[in-house]
């Protein structure tokens, strides 16, 4: 499919309407993920709003980038605890004299 047909959706960042390219089944979350960046940089302009549009979205990756890691180590966290968990549960019922 060339650009000139595939499909659009319109997304608003700071108050500037994009053009993106997106397939009508991922539209959904293009625009969510659009509102959330959309906050990000709106919190950022709040706090500043000397700084320029780029300097603000590189902000807000960097911020939403953090959150992502941050969110992803807790997961990687919580899985080891269950594995550790599974394990002990393991050993103590492998450690129970049968009757």
């Amino acid at each position: 499919m060339s650009d000139a047909t595939r499909p659009t959706t319109d997304i608003t960042l700071l108050g500037r309407s994009y053009v993106i390219a997106c397939e009508p089944d991922e539209q959904d979350k293009l625009e969510r993920a659009a509102r959330y960046l959309d906050r990000a940089m709106s919190g950022i302009h709040a706090q500043n709003n000397l700084l320029g549009t780029e300097r603000i979205a590189i902000m807000a990756a960097l911020n939403i980038t953090h959150e992502l890691l941050e969110a992803l180590e807790a997961r990687r966290d919580g899985e080891r605890s269950l594995d550790e968990l599974s394990e002990r549960l393991e050993r103590a019922l492998t450690d129970v004299p049968h009757r």
